[in-house]
């Protein structure tokens, strides 16, 4: 068995991928293994020209608001006990998923939840997880929002 020595998380803000930043965290705890968790605003249904006319600096005030929450999911002793890349990604998110990934070639193992948006965004563009299986150059833990994960004192991602 290959160890673990760095492990990637998607995050989109909902109750699934929190439960596998969880898992994640655990296995970093366990591991030794370095943290990356990124969140890619998707931008596949904005309109540029919708933005620049109307919303001017959305996507920058949304960039910040992301990194901010990203900060939120773990507690300040995680943050300074695993010192994880909190990364900001604006496109469609497997492609930026994938993007990090060949980017990081350390990062051996993705934890990720099997569920986040809504079915008719999953309907509408595909599942961002199945893509990430599919295209992944190390292997994908999935998490399906109702497998349990211990909760441990202080752990905000749960």
């Amino acid at each position: 068995m290959q160890a673990v020595n760095s492990i990637l998380v998607p995050v989109d803000f909902s109750a699934g991928s929190k439960h596998a930043l969880a898992y994640a965290i655990r296995l970093v705890g366990t591991f030794g293994a370095s943290l990356h968790v990124i969140h890619v605003l998707d931008d596949s249904f904005a309109l540029a020209g919708y933005l620049e006319t109307y919303a001017g600096n959305y996507m920058e005030t949304a960039e910040q608001q992301a990194g901010a929450e990203l900060e939120d999911l773990l507690t300040p002793d995680q943050r300074t006990r695993y010192s994880p890349a909190l990364v900001v990604r604006i496109g469609r998110p497997a492609v930026e998923i994938l993007q990090y990934l060949a980017e990081h070639p350390e990062i051996d193992l993705v934890v990720t939840a099997t569920a986040g948006r809504g079915r008719v965004a999953r309907f509408m563009t595909g599942s961002v997880t199945d893509k990430v299986v599919r295209a992944a150059p190390c292997p994908v833990l999935t998490l399906h929002p109702h497998d349990h994960v211990a909760e441990d004192e202080g752990n905000r991602a749960a």
